[in-house]
């Protein structure tokens, strides 16, 4: 049976990098069947938090991947916390030491750092020298008089150790280079090569799926698994993510925390279409799926051995098509709850006119990638607004339209649609003006934009008086400008 397993360390928050690696599992494991696992790396004691953990299953969760066996779960191969399982890595180790395959070592650090210096100084590789591989009773006696606390290193095998990879092929490595590695430090507690290659030798992974960066640490974990007696797993080291000009993933080229991204409002789904966009693609022009098609399309072999590249741009197109695919009453119930729990509207005003929002609301699903751009839209509605600019407010027609638009509202009883399409044919005919000239000064006036939702809607959900208020501000500060001689533009 194929079984994957996603193994965060929960010292901080899940971020794009590492919940790609998750869904890239996922998503293998539910295009061919099998079981997905969730194992939790907390060796690191000081750093790891109960809050991380909890964090990383909500949004694991709310992203739409599910585990088959995990800490919150049944599986026949817990306990699934690595801090629950040091004695079975100790227990391993010592089995290792037992059949010669794994030795104490009492090197200290300031030994291992001028062997290191003398190996740099003769233009060699740096790796450990295999010093206490053979060490006689007598020097084992003297290093335990000293009181120096042991290690363990696993003994590498000689000659060539072949890794096979899904996504890079397969790749020779000379064994005898590596050198010996710490697998217990002498805290009595393992290391990451021991404990992953035991948690994934007895929980059975047929398959892991994991960042590159992890690639050289590969022959390390195929000679334990050997060594083990466990079957090797088939290994596929999908490419980085790194920022727009090829540097590392950093908080500000995307690495904000999924959490983030939730608060900000961004579709789950549309989140795990940008994410397997990263280093994968379908084979054909198509990039936008719901989570149900990428769960049928996706294949490792589609992807890609090149360092993928973050883009936010993207990443909001895609929010923005996924958006748009929404019913609109999906849509008006999302963004309501977004605006409520963001308090980007009050609830109080809310529940004083529910309808009129949800008309406000919808007129912005074609223009927004997630909820929270919802803030910036809606102040398009407040009662004071900001011009972008006043310059095409400035002309005489511009002047004239204004003023005659003034006018007719005064004599109208209502705006409505038929009323809205009333209102601009009278202007036309006053003003004698059409088409961007006759547009843009009424855009200006009516939002401080040059570009936005049609202008009918807005003007309509405005409504009159509203209207009438922002045409005497922008007349007034259109004036209190040329008074000034001031070029300024911010009321």
């Amino acid at each position: 049976m194929i079984r994957v397993r996603f193994a965060p360390s929960p010292t901080g928050f899940l971020h794009i990098g590492n919940v790609r690696t998750a869904l890239f599992n996922y998503l293998f494991v539910k295009n061919n069947g099998g079981k997905f696992i969730l194992r939790i790396e907390d060796t690191d004691k000081e750093r790891s938090k109960k809050e991380y953990i909890n964090q990383i299953y909500d949004d694991l969760k709310w992203l739409g991947i599910t585990w088959d066996e995990g800490p919150d779960s049944e599986g026949e191969y817990g306990p699934y916390l690595q801090s629950e399982r040091f004695a079975l890595y100790i227990s391993i180790a010592r089995k290792l030491m037992t059949e010669g395959k794994a030795y104490y070592c009492y090197c200290t650090e300031e030994e291992l750092e001028l062997r290191r210096k003398a190996q740099l100084a003769e233009g060699q590789s740096t790796r450990y020298d295999n010093y206490c591989r053979n060490l006689t009773l007598e020097k084992i006696q003297q290093f335990e008089r000293e009181g120096r606390q042991p290690s363990i290193r696993f003994k590498m095998p000689d000659g060539q150790l072949t890794v096979k990879d899904i996504i890079r092929g397969d790749v020779e490595f000379d064994a005898s280079l590596i050198g010996d590695f710490i697998i217990i430090r002498p805290d009595g507690k393992a290391t990451f090569h021991l404990a992953v290659c035991v948690d994934d030798g007895m929980m059975k992974i047929s398959h892991v799926i994991r960042g590159e960066d992890h690639f050289s640490n590969t022959p390390r974990h195929v000679a334990i698994f050997e060594a083990c007696g466990f079957q090797v797993p088939q290994f596929a080291h999908i490419p980085l993510t790194m920022g727009p000009g090829g540097e590392p993933l950093s908080k500000r080229f995307g690495a904000m925390s999924i959490t983030e991204y939730r608060r900000m409002g961004y579709l789950p789904y549309a989140l795990c279409n940008y994410m397997a966009l990263l280093g994968w693609s379908s084979g054909t022009d198509e990039e936008i799926f719901s989570f149900d098609e990428l769960q049928k399309k996706f294949s490792l072999k589609r992807v890609s051995r090149s360092a993928a590249i973050f883009d936010r741009t993207k990443m909001d197109w895609v929010g923005g098509e996924h958006i748009r695919r929404l019913s609109d009453s999906d849509y008006v119930k999302l963004s309501m709850q977004h605006i409520l729990q963001e308090k980007i509207v009050d609830k109080a005003v809310f529940t004083i006119r529910p309808e009129w929002y949800e008309k406000v609301l919808l007129i912005f699903k074609e223009y927004i990638h997630c909820f929270d751009e919802l803030k910036e839209r809606l102040q398009l509605f407040s009662d004071e607004i900001e011009f972008d600019t006043i310059e095409p407010l400035k002309g005489e027609n511009a002047k004239l339209i204004l003023s005659e638009l003034a006018k007719i509202l005064k004599q109208t009883e209502k705006l409505d649609e038929d009323n809205f399409d009333k209102v601009l044919k009278e202007l036309k005919k006053r003003v004698k003006v059409k088409g961007k000239e006759l547009f843009l000064p009424l855009r200006i006036a009516l939002t401080g934009k040059e570009h936005g939702p049609e202008l009918k809607q807005l003007v309509i959900l405005l409504g009159k008086n509203n209207c009438l208020k922002r045409i005497e501000q922008a007349v007034r500060v259109v004036d209190t400008k040329e008074d000034k001689g001031d070029g300024t533009q911010t009321v």
